[in-house]
């Protein structure tokens, strides 16, 4: 493994051996809370995560028929819901068993494959494969969060994750902040994330209305938040209604800005 391979397969590693240490804990009511991804429930997260991991190691698509639900709203959906739907049956602790197992497994498969060999990653782009395990530390961080905010139980906020969460889903904000933000040349947003981790960027629109990073000293707009917000919102589990944000400068670009913060659907 290179060093990005290393560190991505930790960070993956990690944040599913927290989830299923939380899963262990579980009464058998927990499984069935709903969480803020639309549908799905406490179990249905872990279901989601054991479908994505037994399609990575090779295993066939679950022949199942999914019903029409509300919340599957297009083909991409549909493929979704069948590794969960066909799990609806089972206990909880027999999923996540299921992704205790798929975890070995892709743990034993990783140091085999080249982290150099080009893929198509879940934002459309092609890169290595060692980027395409970045984003499965960052989903499976993602939804681990989902299940802690949905049994009240937080915790893990400050994993390896984290890091690639910011560093993949934070690419979006020059766009948002040039686009839907509708800043004017020479305006500037900065963001002040609160955990740990601490993050803090700007974006400035230059004169052909596009964003690019700035230093974030003396911006026209500034959006502090704690990590757990910044998640929700980008992640397009709530609204700006539903958390709070503190907002300095100019309100109305801020207030553009943070409504259109949600970069997955």
């Amino acid at each position: 493994m290179n060093e990005p391979m290393r560190t991505n397969t930790a960070a993956y590693e990690q944040t599913i051996r927290s989830t299923l240490a939380l899963a262990a804990t579980l009464a058998d009511a927990d499984w069935l809370l709903p969480t803020e991804c639309p549908g799905w429930t406490v179990k249905d997260q872990v279901s989601h995560l054991v479908g994505v991991e037994l399609g990575l190691l090779g295993e066939p698509e679950p022949e199942v028929e999914v019903p029409d639900f509300e919340h599957v709203r297009n083909d991409f959906g549909r493929w979704l819901e069948a590794a969960i739907h066909v799990r609806r049956p089972l206990p909880g602790p027999v999923v996540a068993a299921q992704l205790a197992d798929a975890l070995e497994r892709r743990l034993a498969q990783l140091p085999g494959l080249d982290p150099d060999r080009v893929v198509m990653c879940p934002d459309g782009r092609e890169g290595p494969y060692s980027r395409l395990v970045k984003f499965r530390a960052m989903d499976c961080w993602t939804h681990e969060q989902d299940i802690r905010r949905a049994v009240g139980r937080p915790g893990n906020l400050d994993a390896p994750a984290a890091h690639s969460f910011w560093e993949l889903m934070s690419v979006a904000l020059p766009r948002i902040v040039a686009r839907p933000g509708k800043a004017e040349p020479g305006r500037s947003v900065a963001f002040t994330i609160s955990g740990p981790p601490d993050f803090r960027a700007a974006v400035r629109v230059d004169g052909d209305r596009r964003g690019q990073w700035a230093e974030p000293a003396d911006p026209t707009a500034e959006l502090a938040m704690d990590l757990e917000t910044y998640v929700r919102l980008t992640a397009g589990r709530c609204t700006p209604d539903d958390v709070t944000v503190q907002i300095d400068g100019d309100k109305e670009l801020a207030g553009r800005v943070l409504a259109n913060m949600a970069i997955t659907p």
